[in-house]
């Protein structure tokens, strides 16, 4: 087996504010794996967050070549990987690679991957689209044209410096979208102080789970907050591992499961069946990336029951094709691997 890296740059149609930071664009490291004239690839992105800045992703991929490239089939290199031989890598790249050997032994299985995971029928999920931190009457404007299009689930980012504003955005989302499901998240923008007096007001707006409303680093006060709680609260930046997930398991109405913060799709498939009947519920969150980053999880979608896998959606071009989304559904292909394609590169400005 041959492992090899190239990077790509990943550019938002529009900056995207959450309540720490601003992104525009973010680099994307697709690592492929061949063997036999096959290829079969994954994708890790940059995050300042997750603490994975691109050079980290480049090191930690040649530290794993050699690894990869001694072991004779990829089906023993995935089950290497499942045993915990790859440990040692940052979840995000870990992901990356079990993501490419998914890809390369579905192809050579000639099945796609979510037959490979025993789910025989391939999974499709209405997703969440999100709404960044923008004035209400634009972010309304959004929602108008994203319920037309056949979305039936809008993320709205909070954590504005004045919580009136989070308030009124909701309130103008929810009239010019009655019929949409409404999820928030405020990147743990709040205090529990806050969290408790706001709460109940987005309840009242109709909102239908809240992710990480306070700051991180405090699963306990997490779990308080949420048994007291008007709406469901759902864990994000305080459930980066599985070891985490289980810790808050029965203590928080959901865990945001995200490949590149757990360590790709057996780390989920753990994770997931650890929740089960703890009344925990799994929502599928993603980072922006790709479809080729986005793919792995979306043959996971029957089982969450939220599924926010929209960050294809968000790129001004995305390099890939195959998962969907533009009307709201997410769909896994069922095409051998995981299913993505190459897209044609788009235009350049002025042509025609």
């Amino acid at each position: 087996m041959i492992l090899t890296t190239r990077t790509v740059r990943l550019r938002l149609a529009e900056p995207l504010r959450i309540s720490r930071s601003v992104t525009a664009a973010r680099d994307a490291v697709v690592l492929t794996v061949r063997h036999d004239g096959v290829s079969g690839c994954g994708e890790a992105v940059s995050s300042t967050y997750l603490g994975l800045p691109t050079a980290a992703i480049l090191r930690a991929a040649q530290d794993a070549r050699p690894r990869v490239e001694r072991l004779p089939e990829p089906e023993d290199a995935l089950g290497r990987l499942g045993a915990g031989a790859f440990d040692d890598l940052p979840p995000g790249v870990l992901a990356a690679l079990e993501a490419a050997l998914l890809d390369l032994v579905g192809k050579r299985a000639g099945a796609p991957v979510h037959r490979l995971l025993g789910t025989p029928t391939a999974p499709a999920a209405a997703t969440a689209r999100t709404l960044g931190i923008t004035a209400p009457a634009r972010a309304a404007a959004r929602a108008a044209r994203l319920a037309a299009a056949g979305f039936t689930v809008l993320k709205v980012k909070a954590g504005s410096d004045d919580p009136a504003e989070d308030l009124a955005r909701v309130e103008a989302v929810r009239a010019a979208a009655p019929g949409v499901r409404l999820l928030l998240d405020p990147n743990g923008a709040w205090t529990v102080r806050d969290a408790r007096s706001l709460l109940p007001r987005f309840a009242g707006l109709g909102v239908e789970a809240v992710e990480q409303p306070i700051a991180p680093g405090d699963p306990d006060a997490l779990a308080d907050l949420a048994q007291s709680s008007p709406v469901p609260l759902i864990a994000d930046e305080d459930a980066l591992s599985h070891r985490d997930a289980v810790r808050l398991a029965g203590r928080v109405h959901g865990v945001n499961v995200k490949l590149a913060k757990c360590g790709g799709v057996s780390a989920a498939l753990r994770t997931c069946e650890a929740l089960r009947g703890t009344g925990t519920e799994v929502m599928l969150g993603c980072l922006t990336a790709s479809s080729l980053g986005l793919a792995p999880a979306v043959h996971l979608a029957d089982r969450a029951r939220w599924v926010d896998l929209d960050g294809h959606l968000l790129l001004a071009h995305d390099p890939w094709r195959g998962i969907g989304g533009q009307d709201g559904t997410v769909r896994a292909p069922d095409r051998p691997g995981l299913g993505v394609l190459p897209a044609p590169e788009p235009e350049p400005e002025g042509a025609g």
